[in-house]
């Protein structure tokens, strides 16, 4: 799993693929919290990272598919899976590997905002006027929303050869997983408290409730499910050669 795991880090940083990703996440966050007018925190009469946090996970939908679309469609379409698989190694050891390679890059995105915690944290009057508990539960989120991300992403990967194909259906279930139960649940078939049991399906919900600051453990659970069903389901899709 380690040598996977190296092999997928140093393939994403001896290339423009990993600085990509982060500047292209980094700069569309900057534009928005500090250029465009009707989300700049300069125009605010309080110091907030709501705009961060509010828009990370729209970036995410569209990110971090470009991230994993080639993870397994590229070694399908290359044929160097089968050499994979005539290693000692398991499926799942190669998933995992592929998996942290994709998550650390979504860490080395996220790292950076710290500069956008200290700016507000400065600019605040007074000095540091800023709800630390809540940002620190959104950063937690948001590392937990990417894990989900990336694995619905390794999902869509291993069903396919074409990337862009890969990509596509990734992005779909990504959405349909955060606001898809959301706007399911406003259907008028679900009566009683039967619409808020389908929004705590999704990933909205639970990425909301950790924002706020307080950490709790059905929160934790619920993206680990997550993380762990589709990376059974990515094991199941690479098994299906065998069958």
């Amino acid at each position: 799993m380690l040598g996977i795991f190296r092999k997928e880090v140093n393939a994403f940083f001896s290339s423009l693929i990993g600085y990509m990703v982060i500047a292209v996440f980094l700069v569309v966050l900057g534009l928005m919290m500090f250029v465009f007018p009707d989300t700049s925190l300069l125009h605010y009469r309080y110091a907030t990272l709501d705009q961060l946090f509010d828009m990370a996970p729209t970036i995410f939908l569209f990110l971090i598919p470009a991230i994993t679309m080639r993870s397994f469609a590229e070694e399908k379409q290359a044929g160097t899976i089968e050499l994979l698989a005539t290693r000692p190694l398991k499926e799942l050891d190669i998933i995992l590997g592929k998996f942290l390679a994709c998550l650390v890059l979504v860490l080395f995105a996220i790292l950076p905002t710290v500069l956008y915690y200290y700016t507000v944290y400065m600019l605040g009057a007074p000095k540091g006027n800023l709800d630390s508990g809540a940002i620190l539960g959104s950063y937690l989120g948001l590392f937990f929303l990417g894990g989900a991300f990336v694995a619905i992403g390794l999902f869509a990967s291993s069903l396919t050869k074409n990337q862009v194909v890969a990509f596509i259906m990734a992005t779909f279930l990504c959405f349909m997983f955060y606001w898809g139960f959301f706007y399911l649940s406003k259907l008028p078939i679900f009566v009683g408290k039967v619409d808020d049991v389908v929004q705590m399906l999704g990933i909205d919900f639970h990425y909301a409730s950790i924002s706020r600051g307080i950490v709790d453990t059905r929160d934790i659970i619920y993206f680990l499910s997550v993380m762990g069903l589709f990376i059974m389901f990515t094991l199941l899709s690479l098994e299906r050669r065998k069958w």
